[in-house]
């Protein structure tokens, strides 16, 4: 199923089907501030199992959480001041923060058997953060891309790529083909794994 979504003031209905569907336990490729994510809900085991399958990723490469603020991301991992002083000044954006995992028994044991550290994201995005929001927690997610590697920046790209894969395609339009920037804040200091889109001139 493709659904269209405004970039700016993405429809609340293609919204709440999305959440609809990945409370069910569906895969949804979804636009971000950045590249279109592929995601399911973090509490489904078998969802997280088949997202795995469609990136042909192993369970000890973690994908990342995308929430909806900063008071979500601490149910999930341990925000030290240090690292809360910068999130704050970078959430919401195109960032994805290492942080140490917090312990999450609710969540399947696939999810968190040998995570000792969590990516998160809270995405500047309208459509991203609704889903979220209306999901209840956050979604796991992982940039979508070809087999290559090579991000999918164009929605028809991804009839052909995964149209028999996942449950809905939310079509946000074209996007641009930079991922976020990856910053550890698992140390004293912190360091840039990955730059990409946004603006970390403030770290230093």
């Amino acid at each position: 199923m493709i659904l269209k979504l405004h970039p700016v003031t993405p429809e609340l209905r293609n919204i709440r089907k999305a959440a609809e569907v990945l409370a069910a336990g569906g895969i949804v490729i979804y636009p971000t501030d950045t590249v279109y994510g592929i995601g399911c809900s973090i509490e489904n085991k078998n969802a997280i199992e088949r997202i795995y399958l469609i990136k042909r990723q192993r369970a000890d490469k973690p994908f990342s959480f995308v929430c909806s603020d900063l008071t979500n991301i601490s149910e999930y991992a341990h925000v030290s001041n240090a690292a809360f002083k910068i999130m704050k000044r970078l959430i919401p954006g195109p960032y994805t923060f290492i942080l140490p995992a917090a312990r999450m028994r609710q969540l399947p044991k696939i999810l968190v058997s040998k995570r000792k550290t969590v990516g998160v994201r809270v995405p500047d995005s309208l459509a991203t953060l609704g889903i979220v929001r209306e999901l209840g927690h956050p979604i796991l997610s992982t940039s979508a891309t070809t087999e290559d590697g090579e991000v999918v920046t164009d929605p028809e790209q991804f009839k052909e790529l995964f149209n028999n894969v996942v449950d809905i395609i939310l079509d946000g339009g074209v996007l641009a083909s930079q991922q976020s920037t990856v910053l550890d804040l698992t140390g004293d200091e912190p360091v840039v794994v990955r730059k990409g889109a946004g603006d970390i001139s403030a770290l230093g």
